[in-house]
């Protein structure tokens, strides 16, 4: 029996047509917005106030799902296997699609591939910090310190970004310092505090508590400038003589690869909307974030320039893959 033109053309002007309804309808159901940490966390508050936005906005109900655990992959492997209708959205880091891909062997989830970029949120500068009674009053007094082997200097991390600020700054400067792996910020504070690491790359939320109250003294920023957020700091780069040194969180939001460019442009011009209100950038310094909007395409080409610059850092570091 041979095929019927007339019935194949109307088949497919029906399938080009379903996506557009479908993004025309949208949202008529609850969307899911995970995030790959506990809740608490700085990813999960700024996961919050997304989702309280996009609601009020959109007039349907955002739920946050907390994904933690595996260094993001949990999260990530999940987005990427769901339904690229809108319904799913991530509100993710530089841990997923930056870091992991060269921290391990093999990951069940492509970086760029297998995601729809939507906006980036912001910007996230870490900082050097060391006990407060430390006889290091600066990055210079400390990298002396640690280059000698009597004091067996340490480093802790308690995520990819301190991981590969701690490795990259004790490689490139020549330190002997010893990795520290945690579980968590908070824990690699707690030791760092009782002295036993020496120094820890840890943001600016998580520290501040800790440095307001005298129990941790800040050195420098990671970020290769000067942040409002921390006007006071010098950077590791200048105190270092460490040009281009400029190791930072980023935070955006994707969905799964394949999604409605209506839906995506809707999400995108949402997104931006929010962070230029005065309110969100508030909520924003709190969490030691700089609101750095962007479109989807933006966000996009960031990804894949963030991914290159991050295999770099990482083979500087000396970091073998788990």
């Amino acid at each position: 029996m041979r095929p019927n033109p007339t019935l194949a053309a109307l088949a497919l002007a029906l399938s080009s047509a379903l996506p557009v309804a479908q993004a025309q309808d949208w949202p008529n159901k609850p969307v899911r917005v995970v995030t790959a940490f506990a809740a608490g966390s700085a990813s999960d508050i700024l996961a919050r106030m997304v989702a309280e936005d996009f609601q009020g906005h959109f007039k349907q109900s955002f739920v946050v799902d907390n994904k933690p655990g595996a260094s993001g992959i949990i999260a990530a492997e999940n987005v990427a296997k769901s339904a690229p209708d809108g319904y799913t959205l991530f509100l993710t880091t530089n841990t997923v699609h930056s870091a992991n891909p060269y921290l391990f062997k093999k990951l069940p989830y492509d970086p760029i591939k297998d995601f729809s970029p939507i906006g980036r949120l912001g910007y996230a500068p870490f900082v050097l910090a060391v006990k407060s009674d430390f006889p290091a009053k600066n990055v210079q007094e400390l990298m002396a310190y640690a280059r000698k082997p009597e004091n067996k200097a340490s480093y802790a991390y308690g995520n990819s970004t301190g991981q590969v600020a701690g490795a990259a700054f004790s490689s490139l400067t020549r330190l002997n310092a010893s990795a520290v792996p945690y579980k968590s910020t908070p824990q690699a504070l707690t030791d760092l505090i009782g002295g036993q690491v020496t120094f820890l790359f840890v943001d600016l939320a998580s520290s501040r508590p800790h440095v307001q109250s005298g129990r941790v003294r800040a050195l420098a920023l990671s970020a290769e400038q000067k942040s409002a957020l921390a006007a006071d700091l010098p950077t590791v780069a200048e105190q270092a003589n460490l040009p281009g040194f400029d190791l930072a969180a980023w935070i955006g939001v994707v969905g799964p690869a394949g999604m409605p460019s209506a839906i995506v442009n809707k999400l995108s011009e949402r997104l931006a909307s929010m962070l230029v209100r005065k309110d969100v950038a508030e909520r924003l310094v709190g969490l030691g974030v700089e609101a750095h909007p962007s479109t989807a395409a933006e966000l996009d080409a960031y990804m894949k320039k963030q991914l290159e610059g991050w295999g770099r850092k990482v083979k500087d570091a000396g970091i073998q893959p788990d």
